[in-house]
């Protein structure tokens, strides 16, 4: 069989690997001059190439899609992708969350691995941008790609990625390949994305980092807590950022402006009665100082102006006349922040894109189109996608590796 896979990152790669140990002439076509540069930029340039875990492990860290990608994970579970890493040359590692990462630190490494899987198999890459499919008597047979070439084939797998990042060449041309073939495509959106804020103190403070902070994630409207954490944070001109809020934007279905509050806790290690007798013991140490000045140990020094105000406390009022009121407001604001959310970052900046092929629409063995025969689909392009810690890129192999093994005429 001659096998076209368009895109060549995560689950194309593995998709031509697979299908040209299948026996198949594999062609590969992708639109950047090299292979797979999505895969480079993931886990800030480190790979988080999977999660070192369980399929049932797995599942509940899947947003949309758990049940379709039952059957993919099952017949390529993360320890086969720790196996073939390791076996391609990539030594792993597995850090904190499970996270499993390539020693060298170096995403450089998987994508090599993963285009020699491919190349190994059999398979060509072309560069190229495919523009439509090729459909004839009801059946895919080829693309056509942006400079008039026509490629002929007995099967056609789309793994386009979704439409986040574009300079990577995610631009969201699967969508409309797969709307040509009579595909429904839920709308894109973003997942794993930083968040934008109203509050003109996230400009105030923008560049704290934060290391071990809590986070609680309520939606305003429903009046339920949707997500709980701790861990590391940013503050940036237009809201919030880092690892714990990117994780916490893959549960915020249905956003609208103020629909979603963040409750930052500062201090998540200490009980109120404990914060309470710190606060009393650092006010005491300084009890002639300005309260404004007299907070540099409990609290980021960028923090302090803001909190104060929040907490409706003077920053002159001197230490030793604070009011036990004052008191329990500057305790409880430290434990319990509010950031407002007026939504998501643009598409462009986010991790993954929530979205995609109509899963209804797709054989979740194969991963074969069920409205045109000999396409298949595999990766972001899908309505599939996870939380942070590998596990989309995880989503992304086994996805590949069930369209490229079960090609058939």
């Amino acid at each position: 069989m001659q096998v076209i896979v368009v895109g060549g990152g995560a689950a194309g790669c593995m998709a031509a690997g697979a299908a040209g140990r299948q026996g198949h002439a594999v062609t590969v076509v992708e639109r950047n001059p090299r292979p797979a540069r999505k895969v480079m930029i993931t886990g800030k340039g480190r790979c988080n190439v999977t999660n070192h875990c369980t399929v049932e492990e797995f599942l509940p860290h899947v947003r949309r899609g758990g049940r379709f990608l039952y059957s993919a994970l099952t017949a390529f579970p993360p320890a086969e992708t720790e196996a073939l890493l390791e076996k391609l040359g990539v030594p792993l590692k597995v850090e904190r969350g499970n996270r499993v990462f390539p020693c060298s630190d170096k995403a450089v490494d998987v994508v090599d691995a993963l285009v020699r899987y491919a190349k190994d198999g059999g398979a060509r890459f072309v560069q190229g941008r495919v523009t439509r499919l090729v459909i004839e008597d009801d059946r895919c047979t080829g693309v056509a790609l942006e400079d008039g070439m026509t490629l002929s084939a007995d099967g056609v797998i789309v793994a386009t990625g979704g439409a986040s990042y574009p300079a990577t060449g995610s631009t969201g041309d699967g969508y409309a390949l797969a709307q040509q073939a009579g595909h429904t495509v839920q709308p894109p959106r973003p997942s794993l994305s930083a968040l934008e804020s109203p509050d003109p103190f996230c400009v105030e403070m923008q560049g704290l980092s934060l290391k071990n902070c809590g986070l609680t994630v309520e939606d305003t409207q429903k009046h339920k807590i949707v997500y709980t954490d701790q861990g590391e944070m940013l503050f940036t001109h237009f809201g919030v950022s880092g690892p714990m809020i990117l994780s916490a934007s893959a549960y915020l279905d249905g956003m609208t402006p103020g629909r979603y509050r963040l409750h930052i806790n500062w201090k998540p290690a200490l009980s109120p009665e404990q914060l309470d007798a710190r606060i009393v013991r650092d006010l005491e140490e300084r009890r002639n100082l300005d309260i404004a000045n007299a907070l540099g140990k409990l609290l980021p020094r960028v923090l302090i102006p803001v909190m104060l105000r929040l907490c409706d406390i003077p920053a002159d009022r001197k230490c030793h006349s604070l009011t036990r009121e004052e008191r329990r407001r500057l305790a409880a604001g430290v434990q319990d922040m509010p950031v407002r959310i007026d939504g998501f970052r643009p598409l462009s900046e986010a991790i993954v894109t929530a979205g995609g092929v109509e899963l209804r629409e797709i054989d979740p063995r194969t991963m074969a189109s069920k409205k045109l025969p000999g396409l298949y689909f595999a990766g972001e392009v899908l309505d599939v996608d996870a939380c942070t810690g590998g596990f989309n890129l995880q989503i992304a192999f086994a996805t590949g590796m069930a369209a490229g093994t079960h090609m058939a005429p």
